[in-house]
């Protein structure tokens, strides 16, 4: 069974490798409220723990403040 990346789309043949891509998936597991780019953790984190937006122009911080993961985004219809 493959294993898609929900964010870019790619496939993996094991769930190592897809939990591997996703530490570094461009397409981004975060997004940030405040000015609505998405983004990968590790750019919006150096401890694990503290997050802030990696758009210079942006003063977006902490997890589910500003910063939410893109997992967690529910889809509205209207």
């Amino acid at each position: 069974m493959p294993h898609t990346c929900r964010n870019c789309k790619r496939t993996f043949s094991t769930e190592l490798e897809l939990e591997l891509h996703l530490d570094t998936c461009s397409d981004g597991q975060l997004y940030c409220d405040d000015c609505g780019d998405r983004f990968a953790e590790r750019a919006a984190t150096e401890d694990g723990w503290h997050y802030r937006c990696p758009n210079e122009d942006c003063d977006g911080s902490g997890i589910d403040d500003d910063i939410h993961r893109v997992s967690d985004a529910r889809i509205v219809e209207q």
